[in-house]
């Protein structure tokens, strides 16, 4: 008998359909199904390779097996990543790209932005303290984008950040959407990448003088591994990639909310303002609740793991909701306790909300970073700056919808400055 029969098959021509109805725990329910790390499927049309846990994740972010080039969908680089990102590259060319935003994302620019967020958020309340109630995500995802800009450099009226924050959202919201849903997505990444690409012409021609140190002067004036200028389309796509997923964090500060709301024993240990808390807290909401659901890549070369035969181009989906919800991993996965990350030793493969590996030298997100910090700062707002009713709503959310929030998106009222 072959290698690779002895792993499970899915039978069927095609589950891209199965996929968009299932979304989170596509994966996850064909690994139960048949008791098994990996499986064989059909994705948009090619046969497909799902895996899931550490060792897997391990495999998957090896560089010498696997390759990003050719692995992300059209329709996602058209909506989420933009055509020629830094997601898409391998080899010496990426680690050179990826260098440039680790630079961005290093402590002194986490504080920065943890900063210009926290005084945006206490400017608001005055405006809700007038208003019988306020949806947070919406709040979140408008102080998220003027937060972005104002620290990357990129300028922006007080006029434009709701429709640039929608936008940004409607590009994270094309991830799993079809029909109306990623047409929006589409276009508004080709509106958005006009804008910033006509930001960059005026930074490189001298019209628009900004601080040698902000992400957008680095954006204008790096250089290609060759030495030669990036392109001005490819600086919009990647000065977007390091905006856009700040206005992302909008969906974890959402769930923040929701867990406070749920677990009202963990809003009175944050009361204190200990660290070690908050750092607790904020990892269990990146692991409990739903962000990034899989991600692809393709094999670069022929090898075998967990009895199957891997061959060169094949496409592979690792299932990063699955992983964060691994039984053998996680002691009662689906049971939210911010304690579990109390003694927990540092691991570069089993916990990937924003991806595996190293984020230096692979493919995990360059700003994992400065989604945490941004997410105390949003926390240490909601507990201790102000005070807050949560009024009768539709709290619960679906994990067959890829990106997911709770239905209401967080409806707050009686808002007030804490004293």
């Amino acid at each position: 008998m072959p290698i690779k029969e002895q792993v499970p098959h899915e039978k069927g021509i095609d589950h891209t359909i199965d996929m968009s109805q299932e979304g989170y725990l596509f994966i996850k329910n064909r690994v139960d199904k048949y008791k098994s790390d990996i499986f064989e499927t059909h994705l948009l049309g090619e046969k497909s390779i799902c895996i899931i846990g550490e060792e897997a994740a391990r495999i998957f972010y090896d560089s010498e097996l696997f390759q990003r080039n050719g692995a992300a969908p059209k329709r996602v680089q058209k909506t989420l990543f933009g055509m020629g990102g830094v997601q898409s590259m391998d080899g010496a060319e990426h680690l050179h790209r990826k260098h440039l935003f680790m630079s961005l994302a290093n402590s002194h620019h986490q504080n920065q932005l943890s900063k210009l967020l926290m005084d945006k958020w206490i400017s608001s309340v005055s405006k809700w303290e007038d208003e019988e109630e306020i949806v947070l995500f919406d709040e979140a995802k408008y102080i998220l984008c003027w937060t972005a800009c104002n620290w990357a450099g990129v300028p922006l009226l007080e006029s434009e950040v709701k429709e640039r924050a929608e936008d940004f959202s409607a590009m994270v919201d094309g991830l799993g959407g079809i029909g109306p849903r990623y047409w929006k997505g589409k276009i508004a990444r080709s509106r958005a990448e006009e804008w910033i690409g006509g930001v960059i012409e005026d930074v490189r021609s001298g019209k628009l003088k900004v601080e040698e140190s902000s992400p957008l002067y680095a954006m204008a004036f790096h250089r290609e591994l060759d030495g030669s200028q990036m392109d001005t389309q490819i600086a919009a796509v990647e000065l977007i990639n390091i905006i856009r997923p700040i206005v992302a964090i909008s969906t974890f500060i959402i769930f923040s909310a929701l867990a406070l709301h749920d677990h009202p024993e963990c809003k009175e240990k944050l009361l204190s303002g200990n660290d070690k808390d908050f750092e607790m807290f904020v990892q269990e909401v990146r692991r409990y609740y739903p962000f990034g659901p899989y991600l692809g890549a393709r094999v670069k070369k022929d090898f075998t793991w967990n009895k199957y035969e891997f061959k060169k181009g094949m496409l592979v989906i690792l299932d990063i909701y699955g992983t964060n919800h691994d039984s053998r991993i996680w002691d009662n996965p689906f049971e939210f306790r911010p304690e579990r990350f109390k003694e927990r030793k540092h691991n570069l493969f089993d916990f990937i909300p924003q991806g595996g590996g190293d984020p230096a030298k692979g493919h995990r997100c360059p700003g994992e970073g400065i989604t945490i910090e941004i997410m105390k700062a949003s926390i240490d707002f909601l507990i201790n700056k102000i005070e807050f009713e949560v009024p009768d709503q539709d709290l619960s959310y679906s994990l067959e919808r890829i990106p997911t929030l709770p239905k209401s998106r967080f409806i707050m009222s009686n808002i007030r400055r804490k004293v």
